[in-house]
């Protein structure tokens, strides 16, 4: 049993979808998944497994920002075997190419956290996502009416209320299509593991345009997101 997982050994699934908000996790389970137990309560970050389409699959709830999110991710690669983990999460958008509520599937992840420096010691190293689950995502994304983009993404420390705001839209220049808390990490500690990961992300606000979502519909309603999480999962494996 792990520390903050809890769960007991074989009640989480190979196949983990990983919301930061675990009422999206809730959400998820009650809305895709059949049979959904809830194995965890550990500090209200809910976890749930249950079938999809006779598949097996957990939803972990994981926090905000990349520290809390790589305590679950590392206890998951290590205490319970799992083998692909998909964030499915809310991102800002930053480029002008992409608007609220189309879907991010993010190729590689840039980052400004300190996580990134201290393991690699001053190199910058450039977690990618695993592309058997990056080339299914996109082969569902393609058969859903949703407009979905594939590229960078950016995984920043203090994306809300960043204090050098001019730095992070510096990164649409480069090409990076939106800003959020958890891909970087994700897929380096994937690498570590020999794992495979990929982020899934609705946009829910957009730090150009100013346009949004409510905080009821980042919650329950991105529902092309996660079908193609699922889709991509199982299809790749």
């Amino acid at each position: 049993m792990s520390t903050h997982i809890g769960a007991q050994p074989g009640e989480i699934a190979p196949v983990v979808l990983l919301p930061g908000d675990p009422l999206r996790a809730k959400w998820i389970a009650e809305t895709y998944l059949e049979e959904a137990t809830c194995y965890s309560e550990v500090r209200g970050m809910l976890g749930f497994t249950g079938t999809w389409q006779g598949h097996r699959v957990s939803v972990q709830g994981s926090g905000m920002g990349q520290p809390s999110m790589a305590i679950y991710v590392n206890e998951l690669f290590d205490q319970y075997d799992v083998q692909s983990i998909v964030r499915v999460g809310s991102c800002g958008g930053l480029s002008e190419k992409v608007a609220v509520r189309d879907v991010i599937i993010a190729s590689g992840a840039c980052t400004d956290s300190a996580m990134n420096r201290i393991t690699f010691e001053g190199f910058d190293y450039a977690p990618v996502a695993d592309f058997g689950l990056l080339r299914a995502a996109v082969d569902a994304a393609a058969t859903r009416e949703a407009t979905t983009h594939v590229g960078l993404i950016f995984s920043a420390d203090s994306s809300f209320y960043a204090s050098r705001p001019e730095l992070m839209m510096r990164m649409a220049g480069y090409g990076v299509l939106g800003v959020e808390m958890e891909a970087s990490a994700l897929y380096t500690i994937a690498a570590r593991w020999g794992r495979k990961a990929l982020a899934v992300c609705t946009v829910s606000d957009h730090v150009v345009t100013g346009a949004e979502t409510s905080a009821y519909e980042r919650e329950r309603t991105l529902a092309d997101m996660v079908e193609i999480a699922l889709e991509a999962a199982f299809s790749s494996a």
